[in-house]
């Protein structure tokens, strides 16, 4: 049985005596971040500290007489944990999950649980010890569960899926089975979902400690393939039985095949172009401790949004909630153990080695994830260390291949594909060739794992020509990849700007890298990803590379102009006149599903009269989409949308409220900072600021709900609109 234990913990962010009183301590509930934070100009010492957290823990009789165990998903960096004044264990490392067993000190009735987290950079452990670009925050800041079992625990599941390609598929099941006595029993199979059902049961005998046993599931008619546009899932339960104890757990798996090749990528056995980006798990205000929604809607921006079909968690596990969305939405992960270009002591790569053991026996049941990172990013080689990750992953999970992100040319390659942070310089944006990569005289795996990036920061109000460039950063080496089938793809950095550390980023403790913001709101370059979907399942898009103003850019005018879009053409008017229509530009960007329009002859004069457009997109025949611009734009509407009209009355959830300063085209106004009240009453709280400016024109906070039902009522202030009320229910 699992309990989680989010709920009621007391907090301090001082040293603490593991058997005093809680009554000076701060009651919060989990995810908790140590320290909330500005959006800018802050010093990151303000999270280091060590801060202590205690939660009373009533366990009944059954439950204290069995085992008993604790887990952590996340907590950062170093925690200490102890129960009724006894040590149970100390864990280093803030981005993987780990537990210890409380068998025979968890007392019927309240126990007393206290963890000690240790903020602070530790120099023996990953990513510490030199310098990161990013921040890692503090707290315990993912789920916390028990879980109660028998005598006999099942203690890990490998579902191994086997002869996917074939009509009647296999299904393995690799299980250590922990036993505190010898004992005879029997484990059951069963696979649900989607009409299938199946069922295998095998006796067991065990010796006292863990067991090793495999079961196979054959001839497993009906499955359906786990892919990118139809990410068919199914459950697994295992169950152990005997004369004196039962235990059972559950689940997903998908069906599929992966392979990186020297001729590309392969999905079930047909090429995919990986087209990605890059994923930092932060947020504004709390660091790291958003909850399962946030982390969710994360997976289905990066998808459903910009149509991705890879994100690669850089450079750490992600969430368990996050990793779960990626296999529901078929987007497909390439995760690594934590680290950023240092290697330390003996002391510390212990730490990785044990870091990289976490994580995959966590996440190797992910359908989603299909490349295990087993190299510190951008690290110098290290051959000893590097011949240990890789022969640990492959065998802890021999289905999957293994790679490592570097920035060095002719590395050595211990993995199985090549992955390579490819920044072009500002005057030239190009593919290196990979085998001047790495150094090879024949064509290996190769992925590129970052570009565009510190190359080419942009923030969402900077002008026209920059936006511009920092788009065509990341279209041009998707473009030049797409055409190379030896390259499996282009993962982009990055998906969101991100808090990173003083000698990083703009000076304010940001790193305008992302094609969205740090509110998860979309850049310029963003509009290019969209494009990219398709139309029939995604809807029609237009967007053009402009503000649509006349001397925005060097120069004036808007020449050439990218309008980014997936339809067959374009017809572009001008004071209600149609000035052109125009076509994807298949020859300049063959490499690309759908190329943009290319747009040359807006030829304009300095300071002759402007006007409004409109571009209308078509299918075939038939008009899709049509988008407008304005000539004069004018605050008209302050645009208030949340994800979530419900949520749920935990004190835990959260939903994000998108707040757009639009001009009477409805579009969002680049150059617009007015400041912007925000409060909110009822049922739930604000996290962070309530008086703010916008930032170009945008802003987004996150709502937190309270612990009884009710209405959230979120009131929006701002100089130059009418005031706008929104409800939020919580349930």
């Amino acid at each position: 049985m699992i309990r989680n234990i989010n709920h009621d913990w007391n907090y301090a962010p001082v040293p603490y005596d593991k058997t005093g009183s809680t009554a000076k301590m701060e009651r919060v509930h989990l995810p908790h971040t140590n320290c909330e934070l500005p959006l800018t100009y802050f010093d990151e010492r303000v999270y280091q500290f060590v801060s202590h957290y205690v939660k009373t823990v009533t366990a009944t009789e059954e439950e204290a007489a069995g085992r008993s165990f604790i887990i952590f998903e996340g907590v950062m960096a170093k925690a200490d944990v102890y129960l009724n004044g006894q040590k149970l264990g100390e864990h280093w490392g803030g981005y993987t999950r780990f537990s210890f067993e409380m068998t025979g000190i968890l007392q019927a009735g309240d126990n007393t649980l206290v963890v000690e987290v240790d903020s602070r950079e530790l120099d023996d452990m990953p990513p510490f010890g030199f310098a990161i670009d990013y921040l890692t925050f503090g707290g315990i800041y993912r789920d916390v569960d028990l879980r109660f079992t028998g005598n006999t625990c099942i203690k890990n599941v490998f579902a191994r899926p086997e002869q996917v390609l074939s009509e009647k598929k296999a299904l393995r099941a690799d299980l250590t089975l922990d036993a505190a006595e010898a004992e005879s029993g029997a484990v059951t199979l069963t696979l649900r979902g989607d009409g299938v059902e199946a069922s295998i049961e095998q006796e067991v005998a065990l010796t006292a400690g863990e067991n090793a046993v495999s079961i196979t599931m054959s001839d497993l008619a009906g499955i359906r393939l786990w892919s990118l546009e139809d990410p068919a899932l199914y459950e697994l339960t295992v169950s152990y039985r005997s004369e004196n104890c039962s235990d059972e757990t559950v689940t997903r798996v998908g069906f599929r095949t992966a392979e990186f090749t020297d001729h590309g990528f392969f999905l079930n056995g047909e090429r995919v172009k990986i087209r990605g980006l890059n994923r930092h798990q932060s947020f504004p205000v709390v660091g790291y401790a958003m909850p399962r929604r946030a982390q969710r809607k994360d997976a289905e921006i990066l998808k459903c949004e910009l149509g991705l079909n890879l994100v690669r968690t850089s450079h750490y596990p992600n969430s368990k909630y996050f990793l779960d969305r990626c296999d529901e939405l078929g987007l497909m992960v390439f995760t690594e153990l934590p680290g950023w270009q240092h290697v330390g002591n003996d002391i510390w790569k212990r730490h990785a080695v044990d870091s990289l053991r976490e994580m995959i026996l966590t996440d190797r049941n992910h359908p989603s994830i299909v490349l295990w990172g087993v190299r510190i990013n951008e690290s110098k080689d290290d051959h000893d260390f590097y011949l240990e990750t890789n022969a640990l992953a492959h065998e802890l999970d021999p289905t999957r291949q293994t790679s490592g992100v570097r920035c060095i040319t002719n590395s050595e390659l211990l993995e199985d594909v090549y992955a390579m942070n490819d920044f072009c310089r500002e005057e030239v944006i190009a593919v290196r060739d990979q085998q001047v990569v790495t150094g090879l005289d024949h064509k290996v795996p190769y992925l590129i794992s970052e570009m565009g990036g510190h190359m080419y920061p942009t923030k969402r109000y900077d002008g026209e020509n920059r936006s511009i460039r920092h788009t065509e950063n990341h279209m041009m080496m998707h473009n030049t990849a797409g055409l190379d089938d030896s390259i499996s793809g282009v993962i982009g950095w990055c998906a969101f700007d991100y808090h990173t550390h003083n000698n990083f980023g703009s000076g304010d403790k940001i790193c305008y890298h992302g094609v969205y913001d740090m509110f998860r709101i979309p850049k310029m370059a963003a509009a290019f990803y969209r494009s990219q979907r398709d139309p029939k399942k995604y809807g029609p898009v237009i967007e053009a590379a402009t503000n649509w103003t006349v001397g925005d850019r060097s120069q004036g005018g808007i020449n050439p102009l990218y309008i980014f879009t997936n339809c067959d053409r374009i017809e572009v008017y001008t004071n209600d006149k149609l000035f052109g229509t125009y076509y994807p530009d298949h020859e300049t960007f063959a490499g690309l599903p759908h190329p943009p329009c290319l747009v040359t002859d807006f030829h304009v004069v300095w300071g002759q009269r402007w006007g409004s457009a409109v571009m209308r997109g078509y299918i075939g025949d038939e008009k899709v989409i049509e988008r407008r611009y304005a000539h004069k734009p004018m605050p008209t509407t302050l645009s208030v949308v949340p994800d979530d009209t419900a949520i749920s009355a935990d004190g835990i959830d959260v939903t994000r409220v998108v707040v757009k300063a639009c001009d009477q085209a409805g579009n969002p106004m680049p150059y617009f900072f007015s400041p912007l009240s925000i409060s909110v009453s009822g049922a739930g709280r604000l996290i962070g600021d309530s008086e703010v400016s916008l930032i170009g024109g945008v802003y987004a906070v996150w709502v937190k709900a309270g612990e009884e039902s009710g209405e959230i009522k979120i009131h929006l202030s701002s100089p130059r609109f009418d005031d706008v009320d929104l409800t939020i229910t919580a349930e």
